[in-house]
């Protein structure tokens, strides 16, 4: 029986994992694109960068040291607007996923619960004590416990001097 129901949450739970994939693997895989889209754009732009720069040099309008600054320049402001780019992604995308994410740890957590809730009534109905059922067992056995030891503590110190008052019994001769 306890294997059914854990079967059942398991079912559950590949349930929630499937019913959120759907939202989840689009938001990933467009965002992986645009993130993939904007390198490439930063790779393409420094060489159409170097290449107007170089026509620039090749003219005479520019120094090659200038050319240099130029490009650097450049490719520091793209790789600028490029962090800017995937750090406004990242954050709508992690927004865009939170949510599912945040519904699917909630319903999870609920069939943990449910679970748990099942597998304690069904103990319930076989007599099987719960842990706490049985700690506080344990606690009334050992305060028993120290209520014999004190009892008989008391007891034996009783009886010994009643001992010393009985005269010693006499050996048949």
């Amino acid at each position: 029986m306890i294997y059914a129901v854990k079967e059942n949450t398991q079912k559950v739970v590949g349930k929630v994992e499937e019913a959120a994939q759907p939202i989840v693997s689009p938001v990933y895989k467009g965002a992986r694109a645009l993130l993939l889209a904007s390198i490439g754009a930063v790779a393409l732009t420094k060489d159409e960068i170097e290449t107007q720069v170089n026509r620039l040099v090749e003219k005479g309008e520019i120094t090659e040291k200038e050319g240099r600054k130029l490009v650097e320049e450049l490719v520091s402001r793209t790789k600028e607007t490029q962090k800017e780019v995937t750090g406004k992604v990242t954050e709508r995308v992690s927004k865009k996923v939170e949510e599912p994410v945040g519904k699917t740890e909630e319903l999870v957590n609920k069939a943990e619960e449910a679970f748990a809730q099942r597998v304690q009534s069904i103990l319930n109905a076989m007599n099987i004590p719960s842990k706490s059922d049985i700690d506080e067992l344990t606690r009334k056995i050992n305060a028993l416990s120290r209520k014999v030891s004190q009892l008989d503590k008391k007891l034996s110190a009783e009886a010994e001097p009643v001992k010393a008052q009985q005269p010693a019994a006499k050996k048949a001769a």
